[in-house]
């Protein structure tokens, strides 16, 4: 993904925001997944507060190795304190079943954990990394948010994404130009029920994608059937005769019998466009 323009005067004026807003704080914690905004957020927070911050990481199924090993790769390059907390969201009770509202009870659970292990660290505030552009799309998510009172810095300061990958960029970050990521239940329709098989199959067809050259790659599941969503611009390499054969067979052997890609390429929320709200 490239930035093409320096931020503009007005996303500066965001991110004083977003440093004032956490100097006035004695300490915190951040929700740190290694994405794009998350990566942003506590890249600023260790500049306002030092050793102040601290980053806590799932492990999780429910995000690939890569992801994890990236965010701690990233904690100790800067040398920012870290704890990582293992989770499984499969015991969660009524979160296999694939409910529409899933993220809430993935969140309400995961930020509770956070917010013990952190207690114990004598840290007194959570921050996660949502961002403006994210009040549009539908995140029950938000809910456990609001409930176990995390902040949300980024969206408080205004910053929307390509803002934040701007910044990102002009700061040097790895993540400036990452491809989004979403958790590996966001593949399966909603009322379809998760299991570990298929969080597998889904890690494994993406990381094959993603070594293929596809950079932004997802593959939803259903059931039988793979739908990769990649982006437009890629569209022409997946359908060459060599690619087509390499992804199908790949497809084959992680128990899908058939394999689509979606025309209108990826999206984030594909899998909420069934749903009204």
């Amino acid at each position: 993904m490239e930035a093409r323009n320096k931020p503009s005067e007005s996303t500066y004026g965001k991110l004083e925001r977003l440093k004032s807003g956490m100097s006035r704080l004695e300490n915190l914690a951040i929700a740190f997944s290694g994405g794009v905004d998350s990566t942003f957020l506590l890249y600023v927070a260790h500049q306002v507060l030092g050793k102040r911050v601290l980053a806590v990481t799932a492990l999780s199924a429910f995000y690939p190795d890569r992801e994890s090993d990236e965010a701690i790769a990233f904690a100790q390059k800067y040398g920012i304190r870290q704890i990582t907390c293992t989770v499984d969201e499969l015991e969660i009770k009524g979160f296999a079943q694939n409910p529409l509202n899933r993220c809430y009870l993935c969140k309400s659970n995961l930020f509770g954990i956070f917010n013990r292990a952190i207690e114990q660290e004598g840290i007194k505030h959570l921050a996660e990394g949502s961002n403006a552009d994210d009040v549009g799309d539908y995140r029950p998510g938000m809910q456990a948010v609001k409930e176990l009172q995390v902040l949300s810095p980024l969206r408080e300061a205004g910053l929307t994404k390509d803002e934040i990958r701007l910044l990102s960029k002009e700061m040097g970050l790895p993540t400036w130009d990452k491809p989004s990521f979403a958790c590996l239940a966001s593949r399966i329709p909603y009322g379809e029920p998760i299991t570990r098989e298929k969080l597998d199959a889904v890690d494994a067809a993406e990381q094959m994608l993603i070594d293929a050259g596809f950079r932004q790659a997802r593959v939803r599941h259903h059931g039988k059937l793979a739908r990769i969503e990649i982006s437009p611009g890629q569209l022409d390499k997946i359908v060459a005769p060599a690619m087509r054969d390499k992804v199908i067979t790949n497809m084959k052997k992680l128990g899908f019998a058939y394999v689509t890609v979606d025309l209108q390429g990826y999206r984030t929320g594909s899998m909420n466009e069934t749903i009204r709200h």
